[in-house]
């Protein structure tokens, strides 16, 4: 290895130290050290150390390491963020995923699916698939609010699944600035949505 491809791989190694356990990675994460194809053997070089997994096909991480388990599973969050700063696309939880982050669903889905501006794709990690959607700029009005979040998990669960149980979750789980950004974001969901939304969005139960 020349001298400039081992400084490469020192900055690359030093950057990941940095970004420590759990951290999920691609190679636009380090293209200001180096060419892609420098970078791309830094990290395959990683790989095969062990240092750092490979995930999927330009797509790493420094996993958590447990001490009965061993090394842990990324979090999907952060392997759909990883694909977000790459493409430089929004994204936007939807489905089971977006229901299982604000407490209305105790299953964790085995298939995680993200709405997006950027191109669709699917990510597997085992059993796990990541899914990225692609979507239309009304849907993607709310992406990265938690507003955004409320309209798609209640999508996924439906009207008549919408009971008084749900809206008191809701309302336990958004903070007040949270339950305002539903009030200003009902234009963007479908009517019963909306009703939805102003309910969770009034005052809390005594």
């Amino acid at each position: 290895m020349g001298s400039h491809a081992s400084s490469i791989d020192a900055h690359v190694a030093q950057r990941i130290a940095q970004k420590g356990a759990g951290a999920v990675f691609t190679p636009a994460d380090f293209l200001d050290l180096g060419s892609r194809n420098a970078v791309d053997l830094a990290l395959s070089r990683r790989a095969r150390a062990g240092s750092i997994r490979k995930l999927a096909r330009g797509l790493y991480d420094m996993p958590r390491i447990d001490a009965s388990l061993g090394p842990l599973a990324p979090a999907t969050d952060d392997v759909a963020n990883a694909l977000r700063d790459r493409d430089g696309a929004r994204l936007q939880a939807a489905g089971a995923h977006a229901a299982h982050l604000l407490g209305l669903s105790d299953q964790v889905p085995v298939r995680a699916v993200f709405l997006t501006d950027g191109r669709s794709r699917t990510v597997r990690l085992g059993r796990r698939q990541i899914v990225l959607k692609h979507t239309t700029p009304k849907q993607m009005a709310t992406a990265g609010r938690m507003s955004g979040t409320v309209i798609q998990a209640l999508r996924w669960l439906g009207r008549r699944h919408v009971t008084p149980d749900i809206i008191a979750a809701l309302r336990r789980r958004l903070s007040d600035a949270d339950r305002q950004q539903l009030l200003q974001d009902i234009r963007y969901a479908p009517a019963w949505i909306a009703g939805v939304m102003r309910d969770v969005a009034s005052s809390r139960e005594a």
